[in-house]
C-alpha cells in the first residue's frame, strides 16, 4: 500500500498520517512515514525525541553531491538525473513506535520545479520508495497541491485529501482532484478531521460530492495535549486510534 496525503495547511494531515502508520504497524506491517513537508513535523507527532537534532535529507549536501555529482550552488554542472538511492531508506530512516520515518525537508515541485541536484535527488528518492520498496509508504505532502506535479504520485494507491469543515478546506479539496485528474490519478479520497457535530460530518460530505470520504476523525483535545508534553499524538488516545483503524479498513476495502 502506498499512500499520498495531501490537505490545506493546517487540516491535520500530519496528525493523521502518523496514526495511519501505527495503525498499520500495530498489523504488523513494515511501515516507512516520509515527511515531505518542507514544514517537517511529523517527527514530532510520532513521538521522536531530540527533533532539533534531526538533518533533513534535502540539507545533506556532501551525499547529494556524492551521488549526483553536483550541488545547486555550482551552476551550470552537469549532474546525474537517476542518482543511486536503493540503499539510503535503510541508512537515513529512523524508528519510531515501529515505523521508519524518513524527513525529506523541502522537495522542489516535479515536473515545473527547478531542474537542480537536490530536487532531482529527492524525487529519485520518493520514486524509489514509492515504486520500488515493499513496505507500507505513506508521505505527509506539502500543504495545498504544489506535488501533484511529481511522476511518483501516480504510483500511489491512494491520495487521500484531508478536510475540516469549512469552505477553504473542501475547496483545496477539489483543486487537489482536478490537478489529479490531470495526470491520471483516480485513486481519491477524502477524510474528514477536527469533527465535533453532525452538522459538521454534513458538511464535509455534501461538499465533498464525487470525492467518497473514508471516514471521519472527531475533533480531538487530547492531539492539541500531546503537541504541548510532546509525545506521540496517538499516545493514550483510544478513540483517535480506533477512528483512524475503521478509515485504514475502509480504504483496503476501496483498493482491493
Amino acid at each position: 500500500m502506498k499512500i499520498a496525503v495531501s490537505g490545506k495547511g493546517g487540516v491535520g494531515k500530519t496528525t493523521f498520517v502518523a496514526t495511519l502508520a501505527r495503525v498499520f504497524a500495530e498489523n504488523g506491517k513494515k511501515v516507512i512515514a516520509i515527511d515531505a513537508d518542507p514544514v517537517a513535523n511529523l517527527a514530532v507527532t510520532l513521538g521522536v525525541k531530540n527533533v532539533s537534532q534531526i538533518v533533513p535529507i534535502s540539507q545533506m549536501k556532501d551525499l547529494i553531491k556524492e551521488r549526483t555529482g553536483a550541488t545547486s550552488e555550482e551552476y551550470g554542472k552537469f549532474f546525474q538525473l537517476n542518482p543511486t538511492v536503493s540503499d539510503l531508506p535503510d541508512k537515513l530512516s529512523l524508528e519510531q513506535e515501529g515505523i521508519k520515518l524518513m524527513v525529506l525537508g523541502a522537495v522542489k515541485r516535479g515536473g515545473g520545479g527547478c531542474a537542480c541536484p537536490e530536487s532531482a535527488f529527492l524525487r529519485t528518492l520518493l520514486s524509489h520508495l514509492i515504486v520500488q520498496r515493499d513496505e507500507v509508504v505513506i508521505v505527509d505532502m506539502e500543504a495545498g497541491v504544489e506535488h501533484l506535479g511529481r511522476a511518483t504520485v501516480k504510483a500511489v494507491n491512494a491520495l487521500i485529501v484531508i478536510v475540516e469543515p469549512g469552505s477553504k478546506s473542501i475547496q483545496t479539496a477539489f483543486q487537489v482532484k482536478k490537478l489529479a485528474d490531470d495526470i491520471g490519478l483516480r485513486a481519491i479520497y477524502a477524510v474528514g478531521n477536527k469533527v465535533a457535530s453532525d452538522e459538521h460530518r454534513a458538511l464535509i460530505e455534501k461538499g465533498l460530492s464525487g470525492i467518497p470520504v473514508l471516514g471521519f476523525i472527531s475533533y480531538n483535545e487530547k492531539v492539541l495535549e500531546s503537541d504541548i508534553v510532546g509525545k506521540a499524538v496517538f499516545s493514550e488516545n483510544s478513540q483517535l486510534l480506533d477512528e483512524v483503524r475503521l478509515i485504514k479498513k475502509n480504504l483496503e476495502d476501496c483498493t482491493k
